[in-house]
Parts: C-alpha cells; structure tokens; sequence
C-alpha cells in the first residue's frame, strides 16, 4: 500500500463515519445549535462538503484562492441526502486529484498559504483536510449528545 493509498482509505474512512453520525441526526434536529453563534447541524454538514471542494481548489493552485467561488453558495441548504448528492461529484473529483500524485509530489509540492499563516507540504495538508472534517464529525456527535440524541456506533 503507497502513501496515496493510506491517505485515500483515511478519506474514505472518515467520510464513511461522517454520514454514520449525519444518519443518525433525526430530521427535526437539523436545524439545532447549542448557541445563536455556532453552525446548526445541516450548515456543519454543508460546511465539511464545501470545505473539502475548498480545499481542492487551494491544492490545484498550491495555495492560492484566486477569484474562487463556491459552488455550494448559491444552494439552499435542504437535507442531508440533497447536500450528500451534490456534493458527490466534487468529492469524486477531489479523490481523482489525490490519486493522481505520486508519492514524490507528497514531499515536493508546496501548499503556501502565507496569508493564512502557514506553508505545507502536499502529504501534510491533504492530512489536514482529513482532520477538518474528524473534528466536525466528533462536533456533531457532541451536540447529538447535548440534544440527548442516541449517537450512532462509529467505532466498528
């Protein structure tokens, strides 16, 4: 198994656990948030789909954003199954752009995000896409518990 492989299976396996715990959100809970300040479950959903196209757009041009916009604003956000379709093409785009580097690249393309603060190397950043969307997804199952909501078994 090469090092493209492992970061593909992660993604996989992340993503795989993520609509677990989104599954597992009772439609009429959708719109909950633990305080007028944070995201509601659909816009945390929206937010980790969207991200992951958004970092697809910061790997093709090494960091720079450019004059991007989203796809996914012009979109009502509606429910799960409408925002997991959608998005399905931007995912399958963006696990044919990770296939396509060789390990090589890993090491030797630069992600410079200098007005973000920071400068990455390939291999590194596509390991913090996976994390953004881990984090989101252990967020999630903290607010199914505060809405005392059973959580999905993602441990399997």
């Amino acid at each position: 198994m090469t090092a493209i492989d492992v970061i593909i299976e992660n993604f996989s396996e992340i993503r795989r656990r993520s609509i677990k715990v989104w599954e597992g959100i009772p439609e009429e809970k959708l719109q909950w948030r633990p305080d007028s300040e944070a995201m509601t479950c659909i816009e945390m959903i929206r937010h980790v789909l969207e991200g992951e196209h958004l970092y697809q757009i910061i790997i093709q041009n090494r960091g720079n954003l450019g004059d991007y916009v989203s796809p996914f604003k012009a979109r009502p956000i509606e429910n799960l199954q409408r925002e997991l379709r959608f998005s399905k093409p931007y995912r399958n785009e963006f696990l044919q752009m990770v296939e396509s580097f060789s390990e090589t690249d890993l090491e030797e393309i630069n992600i410079d995000r200098t007005e973000a603060g920071y400068t990455r190397k390939l291999g590194d950043f596509l390991l913090r896409v996976g994390y953004h969307e881990a984090v989101h997804t252990g967020q999630m199952l903290d607010y199914l518990r505060t809405m005392n909501v059973d959580r999905p078994k993602i441990w399997d």
